[in-house]
């Protein structure tokens, strides 16, 4: 047990025991413990402490109180959050099963029907949060964990803490919020004003990605996913994917408008979209794009146990290197 952990340990004493250290995020470190007033296994969340620094614990803690009140069965809840010994730690359930992130490394791409099942269940999960005033701002298939195949989302409003704890001073920890395969164009090119359409865009992306095998952009660094994010158009799911339905077409296309206000006005309308045979955009589904080549991507093989990946995945957290992508221009 390291200095850390022992510290941890002994801060939370009264009322979680540390069980094991199971992951670390770009975020956060996970723990497994036990909750000793429930009897019951729960997932601690501890924030990098230069994060902790710069956010404030009372801050902190009072930007996450809003997503306590959010109960949906696609959402996986916070149980208590909190600040001991200057650590800033947050609780989830401890969920049996894996990472739609474990998934996707596993199959690269699912069955259609799958996928758009996937997509309308964290659908009505956004839609139901965003009619609460909570955007989740870091949709990702490391954030959707799948239990029984039911996927709920995971840290859900801890991107919102984070950002309004932080005051705009989040550049200062050296690290953003959201995932740059998934961001948004808004996101990408820091917009103050974040709506319910950013997070559509993202659970539009993750989708792509479950059809396609690959997000909708693609790159050898962050910098570079984020300019053709900004940039470049993205290539019909149907020129990688011949089998997709029309209206499924149709609809990731429309979610993947750079324009906001090109996008669905709700996730509701998203997934409405996806189980509407008849849905069709006003200019049909896209074809203006000419054909689209892309260069055959092979991911590197894991360096990790599929016992390990199994236990990350539980948690909502993902190996490092399984996001690590060569260009493919």
């Amino acid at each position: 047990m390291t200095e850390s952990t022992e510290r941890l340990s002994s801060a939370l004493a009264d009322r979680y025991r540390i069980l094991s250290r199971l992951g670390e995020g770009g975020m956060a470190t996970v723990y497994l413990a036990e909750d000793l007033k429930h009897d019951r296994k729960v997932a601690v969340k501890v924030l990098r402490p230069e994060l902790a620094a710069v956010l404030g614990a009372d801050r902190f803690v009072q930007e996450i109180k809003t997503t306590a009140n959010l109960q949906h069965p696609h959402i996986l809840p916070l149980f208590d959050s909190g600040e001991a010994d200057s650590f800033l730690y947050y609780v989830m359930p401890y969920i049996e099963g894996e990472t739609l992130r474990a998934k996707l490394d596993r199959e690269t791409q699912l069955g259609i029907d799958d996928a758009v099942r996937i997509t309308r269940e964290v659908g009505d999960a956004l839609d139901y949060a965003h009619r609460q005033g909570v955007i989740h701002r870091d949709i990702k298939p490391e954030n959707i964990l799948l239990h029984d195949g039911r996927p709920m989302v995971a840290d859900f409003g801890i991107a919102l803490a984070l950002s309004a704890a932080a005051g705009g001073r989040m550049t200062e920890t050296g690290l953003s919020l959201g995932t740059p395969h998934y961001m948004s164009p808004e996101q990408a090119t820091a917009e103050k004003e974040i709506t319910a359409r950013s997070d559509v865009y993202s659970l539009g992306s993750v989708l792509y990605e479950m059809l396609t095998g690959d997000p909708p952009h693609t790159g050898s660094s962050g910098q570079q996913i984020i300019m053709k994010i900004i940039a470049d158009d993205v290539a019909p799911v149907t020129s990688l994917r011949k089998s997709v339905p029309p209206n499924v077409a149709a609809a990731v296309a429309k979610s993947l408008e750079k324009l906001p206000a090109d996008r669905f006005d709700s996730a509701k309308a998203f997934a409405d979209a996806l189980g509407n045979s008849a849905f069709t955009t006003a200019a049909g589904t896209p074809t203006a794009l000419p054909p689209y080549r892309r260069q055959p991507y092979r991911r590197p093989p894991s360096r990790r146990s599929h016992g390990h990946r199994h236990r990350l995945g539980s948690l909502g957290m993902a190996p490092t290197d399984s996001r690590r992508r060569d260009s493919r221009d």
